[in-house]
């Protein structure tokens, strides 16, 4: 199968292809080098530009009329940023999307995979988040992700388009091989964070936030192996059609986790534990557009993909703390 990855220099996208060669696909990479690395992309397809760009999408399908289908990663995910920049995000995540989807459906490329996100669950006493669980989306980021989840189902439901939706939990870790990962020179992903901190670059980790409903007052997050996440989704692009038959719907919407939620002083105690030291913590109020969290019920992605997650939280830590210290051979930078 050949796919087109938009966001493919991402932190996400870049691990995503790397699965999709694996597999026996060719991956096509569109992206416009506003925060991935270029240097991520390697030897791959490349495309530098906008999704919204729509000449550059029609000259990438006629120069790949085999294109089975697209993954849509690229978008803009910082939290406290879109809290700050809100035209930034709709104007990047919504209506240039808006430009992609329309232009694939004409191009009569209607397979779209799009990277949607956890953070639309309302909370829930128990945390564990179903498909139809309550949204309550927090921020302008987790905004973006809805409305772009409801454009596609009425897209979807109107026209030749069809589309499946995952909602990641928490992607950490690197790629197997440590090419690529959290590249950010400050990390806003949680793990990242504790890296830079056990490694001396900040003086502490800070806990945002001791005061959540939930077992220690710190949020709770489905953290997964960003492999694990990739392996999704190869999978769903490999049965896409199946899965859309087996929902008996034009648009599907699973969840990618692991289907267990830790907090984050547990996530610094197995930190400590993988990386055999410990590690100043300081903590502070949430900040705008926190939420206590989450985790995944995964038995939809299970029954519709035959998928579970299989790297460990340790294993997902070790590859983080590994990448920590190559990434300024392939970045150029700590």
């Amino acid at each position: 199968m050949k796919v087109l990855v938009t966001g493919g220099a991402g932190y996400i996208g870049s691990v995503t292809a790397k699965a999709l060669e694996e597999a026996g696909h060719v991956p096509v990479i569109l992206d416009s080098l506003l925060t991935g690395p270029q240097v991520f992309v390697r030897d791959r397809v490349f495309y530098e530009g906008e999704i919204a760009d729509r000449p550059l999408l029609a000259r990438i399908v006629e120069e790949h009329t085999d294109l089975d289908a697209t993954i849509h990663m690229a978008a803009r995910i910082v939290v406290p940023e879109s809290v700050a920049l809100p035209y930034e995000y709709y104007r990047d995540n919504v209506a240039k999307s808006l430009e992609l989807f329309d232009q694939l459906e004409r191009l009569g490329k209607p397979r779209v995979l799009f990277s949607s996100s956890a953070s639309l669950y309302a909370v829930k006493p128990d945390f564990e988040v179903t498909e139809e669980d309550a949204l309550a989306p927090g921020s302008p980021y987790a905004r973006t992700k809805r409305m772009m989840e409801q454009v596609l189902e009425d897209m979807a439901v109107a026209t030749e388009l069809r589309a499946i939706i995952l909602r990641y939990f928490n992607p950490i870790g690197s790629d197997p091989d440590l090419e690529s990962g959290i590249y950010a020179k400050e990390p806003s992903h949680v793990l990242g964070q504790l890296v830079m901190a056990a490694r001396g670059q900040k003086d502490a980790f800070t806990i945002t936030g001791t005061d959540n409903p939930t077992r220690d007052g710190t949020g709770l997050r489905d953290y997964i192996h960003v492999w694990d996440v990739a392996r999704a989704h190869v999978r769903a692009v490999e049965q896409f059609d199946e899965v859309i038959a087996a929902a008996a719907a034009p648009s599907v919407t699973m969840n990618i986790g692991t289907g267990s939620g830790v907090t984050v002083r547990e996530l610094v105690a197995a930190f400590e534990r993988v990386f055999g030291h410990e590690v100043p913590v300081r903590e502070a109020p949430s900040r705008p557009g926190d939420v206590p969290g989450a985790f995944a019920n995964v038995d939809k992605v299970h029954r519709l993909l035959g998928w579970r997650s299989e790297l460990s939280l340790e294993e997902a830590i070790a590859s983080a703390l590994a990448w920590g210290e190559k990434r300024q051979e392939i970045l150029g930078y700590e």
